[in-house]
């Protein structure tokens, strides 16, 4: 039983300390998908995109397609020098750098509005912890911030524990 005990501990605490990073896939046009008729633009303006991102296209494989362009062919749209095209219906194109991204349709679609432009931003800095805050903070503030860190720090680290003892009892 005592070893049971060190197993939950740990448990707790590699999910309390871990963080967890995932990559968000945007799906071009949600459950519409890629297809004429669809305002793009305001799609793409009702998300962020960060670097490590997927972009989505889901469509009629034999009728639609994906062109990764510069800006020129995608407000002229034409994939003369495209840097990549994808046909399978299915397309998970990963955004790995920080920078703005165009696609159109390849087969005459662009004209129709099937072209999206999305600009991929850096990775947020990761959250300043209360005792980096103490460094930058006036003196006044620093007790404060530490004892509200502490005490979440301990509230949380008894629940994870609570809750996988409750797990495994079950």
């Amino acid at each position: 039983m005592g070893g049971s005990w060190s197993w939950q501990l740990t448990c707790a605490l590699l999910l309390l300390f871990s963080a967890v990073v995932t990559a968000t896939d945007h799906i071009v046009g949600a459950n519409r998908g890629w297809n004429p008729g669809f305002n793009y633009t305001l799609w793409a303006n009702n998300h962020t995109f960060y670097v490590g991102d997927l972009i989505s296209f889901r469509y009629q494989k034999n009728q639609y397609n994906v062109f990764e362009v510069n800006q020129t062919g995608y407000d002229n749209c034409t994939t003369e020098g495209a840097v990549g095209n994808w046909s399978s219906g299915k397309d998970f194109i990963p955004l790995n750098k920080a920078k703005r991204y165009y696609f159109i349709c390849g087969n005459g679609q662009c004209f129709s509005g099937m072209k999206v432009s999305v600009v991929v931003h850096p990775l947020p800095p990761p959250p300043t912890s209360a005792v980096a805050a103490q460094h930058s903070s006036p003196k006044s503030a620093s007790p404060v911030l530490l004892k509200r860190g502490f005490r979440s720090l301990l509230v949380s680290t008894v629940s994870a524990c609570f809750g996988i003892v409750w797990i495994y009892h079950l």
